[in-house]
């Protein structure tokens, strides 16, 4: 079921396009990530969402009734909003956490069970009587999220909640959110441009990029599956080759690419004009030339050495980058010149019709 849903939201400013939607829907106790690079719309869009920003065109649905402009103190109440910088005010953890409910008028009684159930949810109970001008950078988003949680909200507006944190806390503290929301069953919004986050949290993801939507799907829709080569390339899937489907039949695509062909799970007719991705840790390199079934046979051109993976440039009569890690690489001797045997599984291969061309996506 829809709790909120955009339909046609244009936002312009000065001669600009920041936003334009023709739909975007938020289903009840779900959590979903909205991913794009920096200046992709994605704080526009939340601000929209949070009547902070009044579209050009377009309406904001809740329960499937239209919010009015300005939007009622009743509406604004449903959700709340976590923003990257913690923005806490002066004074203690607890106050800081208290803050909305006093601002709500509850009793004092009541609301002190409510933060301290709250503080200890998030760890930091025992940070309850510190100023929150001494909290380290991951205490104070803690205190933020708690503030936000502690009020019930039907719906949490997250604005790269994480981004400010170095890599260690921020994947500490985002199983923690993400326990805290599912267990909670709290519908979330969550914008990020870090893809790691995206696919850790996400149970959709809407990929935006200048302001207009590509692709909505769950992440192994949309880190598989992408809809065209915009989303595929912000998704790193490195391997991005121009082809034709030659022959298909039983489910199996036969697609000839410049230097060779490769099979593809499609029911795709010949003749389709397809791009053809194929992700670098879907690629299997073995030892020698050809020695895996069904392996065909390159050469390593360049190697990169990432740490925990290495990332090959092979060459196949066609470019292929694979990424390989540390302990399979002991097996295959990755340098310049080396020949390798290269497989690739149909079912690793995705197919996008070009636009302007016959049939549909694979």
């Amino acid at each position: 079921m829809s709790l909120l849903r955009l339909d046609d939201v244009l936002v312009r400013k000065e001669g600009r396009t920041l936003l334009d939607l023709p739909s975007l829907d938020v289903r009840e106790g779900e959590i979903h990530v909205v991913l794009g690079p920096t200046g992709a719309g994605k704080s526009t869009l939340l601000r929209v969402v949070n009547r902070l920003e009044r579209p050009s065109r377009g309406s904001v649905r809740w329960r499937g009734g239209i919010v009015p402009w300005p939007a009622p103190l009743e509406f604004r109440r449903r959700m709340t909003m976590v923003f990257q910088s913690p923005l806490l005010f002066s004074g203690t953890t607890f106050e800081n956490v208290a803050y909305g409910l006093r601002l709500r008028g509850e009793r004092e009684e009541a609301l002190a069970p409510k933060v301290d159930a709250m503080l200890r949810l998030f760890r930091i109970g025992h940070l309850a009587g510190q100023r929150a001008s001494t909290l380290s950078g991951g205490e104070a988003q803690r205190a933020a999220l708690a503030r936000a949680l502690v009020l019930r909200p039907e719906l949490l507006l997250l604005d790269e909640p994480l981004a400010a944190l170095d890599a260690r806390i921020r994947e500490r503290l985002l199983r923690e959110l993400r326990q805290i929301v599912r267990e909670g069953r709290i519908t979330c919004l969550y914008v990020t441009h870090e893809q790691a986050e995206a696919f850790a949290v996400a149970d959709r993801i809407s990929i935006l990029s200048e302001g207009r939507l590509l692709q909505v799907g769950t992440p192994e829709e949309v880190f598989y599956r992408p809809s065209g080569p915009a989303v595929a390339e912000f998704l790193q899937t490195s391997n991005i080759l121009t082809g034709e489907v030659v022959a298909a039949g039983g489910g199996i695509a036969k697609v000839r690419i410049p230097g060779g062909t490769l099979s593809a799970l499609s029911d795709l007719p010949p003749g389709s004009q397809v791009l053809v991705c194929v992700r670098p840790e879907e690629i299997l390199l073995t030892p020698g030339a050809g020695t895996a079934a069904g392996a065909i046979e390159g050469t390593v051109t360049s190697v990169l050495d990432q740490g925990s993976t290495l990332k090959a440039d092979v060459d196949c009569g066609f470019p292929l980058t694979a990424l390989v890690t540390r302990r399979a690489a002991r097996e295959v001797p990755l340098r310049a010149g080396t020949r390798v045997g290269v497989s690739v599984s149909p079912e690793a291969v995705h197919l996008i019709v070009k636009e302007g061309a016959a049939g549909s996506q694979t």
